[in-house]
């Protein structure tokens, strides 16, 4: 630009002005763009509760060597006591969480992973076996109870700690959380509940946080014949009745009536069902058919029928995956809406299913092998270290209960960090960089 197109008399603001306006020009015109990929900012942080100043020192921006690593560390950093994490001291997401920890301590032998798991346990399981409370980061008490499904979780940590400390207390608070389901309510058909107020409603998120306790208790603590039955009928049942048509993919609810109270807004009055395939609500059940199948006996007999629901289930993952992103819509077989968008959480979970199935043998690696790959790329494009060296997860939502429609799943706000998010992402990224964390090990 010729120095003479500056006004000879022009006031020194004006300078500042138009030198800003170069600036941007250059910035955005000249200097390379962010990827297409880079996140951009969403309504709210989820982490409200996390320590003030919390930092790691990887850089902002750059991808660290290990995105599982990356958010293990910055849970322990944002929660040194994870019974302060997000709204609740004991739920469903605390579970979650931690057998991703569990996952990643037993790939890398890290200690931290395991002591960080065992000192959030303890907070709640005196020395007799007996759960007591913990004031949450709300100020409230948190002492947990069984009268619904989400709060079963976490019960596979204990059990986890009962198999490798051998410390009875952890048994004895485990037997509480499986006498809990001895007189839980549950439908006609024989599915449970969500919650003991939410009459006849069975949701898709209640197995997995039914049955990720109910398998673990039979593999390693006992009344094992009950737990394989229980758990396979479940799963079975929720196919036999909530898949949309042949897709191999599975709607949020259902409801069936004649158990008092009023009928949820999102029942269809003849079928009783929810109307949508709501991502994360597909990877909660992917999850517990998968991990199922890690442990269910071989010579179980409704492995065979739990398997072909697994390869019916892969088969419509693979085939709505997107294609450019690599990641599932929030509506997961409505991809072609303009207003459909990919959700990481759910993401995730389809990412660690098909990981864990090639692991198993349940599938073919070279046919799943690239979709793993994709799902992989496109969870971690919206992932980023932030300006306190902490990893931010974007494009998802916190909190999601069954929804009425189509519109109201698509609508419902987004979080940075929403806590489901972060847990699936940490099982998604542990599962695939498990060869090359296992070279950690010392």
């Amino acid at each position: 630009m010729k120095t003479n197109a500056f006004p000879r008399q022009a006031n020194p603001q004006a300078y500042v002005g138009l030198l800003a306006a170069i600036c941007f020009t250059l910035a955005t015109q000249i200097l390379p763009a962010q990827p297409a990929s880079a996140p951009a900012p969403l309504v709210r942080d989820a982490a409200t509760t996390a320590v003030p100043g919390a930092h790691l020192d990887y850089t902002p921006g750059q991808p660290p060597k290990f995105w599982s690593v990356a958010a293990a560390e910055t849970i322990m950093a944002r929660w040194p006591d994870y019974s302060q994490a997000y709204f609740n001291a004991w739920t469903y997401v605390n579970g979650y969480e931690l057998y991703g920890f569990e996952r990643l301590w037993r790939a890398t032998g890290d200690p931290r992973y395991f002591a960080y798991t065992k000192r959030y346990i303890d907070q709640f399981v005196d020395a007799t076996g007996n759960f007591r409370g913990v004031r949450t980061a709300k100020g409230s008490t948190n002492t947990p109870s069984f009268g619904n499904l989400d709060n079963m979780m976490t019960g596979n940590t204990l059990v986890m700690l009962y198999e490798t400390t051998k410390d009875e207390r952890y048994r004895k608070a485990a037997d509480k959380i499986r006498r809990a389901l001895d007189h839980y309510p549950r439908n006609q058909n024989g599915g449970f509940w969500h919650n003991q107020r939410m009459n006849g409603q069975m949701w898709i998120d209640g197995i997995f946080m039914g049955e990720m306790f109910v398998i673990r208790y039979g593999k390693s603590i006992g009344d094992s014949q009950y737990c394989w039955d229980e758990a396979t009928r479940q799963i079975g049942l929720y196919s036999q009745i909530a898949q949309r048509g042949n897709s191999g993919l599975y709607v949020h609810g259902f409801y069936e009536p004649g158990h008092g109270g009023k009928a949820p807004g999102w029942a269809d009055p003849q079928t009783g069902l929810s109307p949508e395939v709501w991502s994360e609500g597909l990877g909660w059940y992917a999850l517990v058919l998968t991990e199922t199948l890690a442990t269910l006996p071989q010579d179980h007999p409704r492995r065979a029928e739990l398997a072909g629901i697994y390869h019916r289930l892969a088969a419509g993952l693979k085939r709505t995956q997107d294609a450019t992103s690599g990641r599932w819509y929030q509506v997961v077989d409505q991809g072609d809406r303009p207003d459909n968008w990919t959700d990481t959480s759910g993401s995730a979970m389809f990412t660690y299913t098909l990981a864990k199935g090639i692991e198993l043998g349940l599938l073919d690696r070279n046919e799943y092998g690239p979709v793993v790959k994709q799902g992989y790329q496109g969870i971690t494009a919206n992932a980023k270290i932030n300006d306190h060296g902490l990893l931010d997860i974007y494009s998802a939502c916190d909190g999601v209960g069954v929804q009425a429609d189509y519109a109201h799943y698509i609508h419902f706000k987004k979080s940075i960090n929403a806590k489901e998010a972060v847990a699936g992402f940490l099982w998604a990224t542990a599962i695939v960089e498990k060869p090359e964390l296992e070279k950690l090990r010392k």
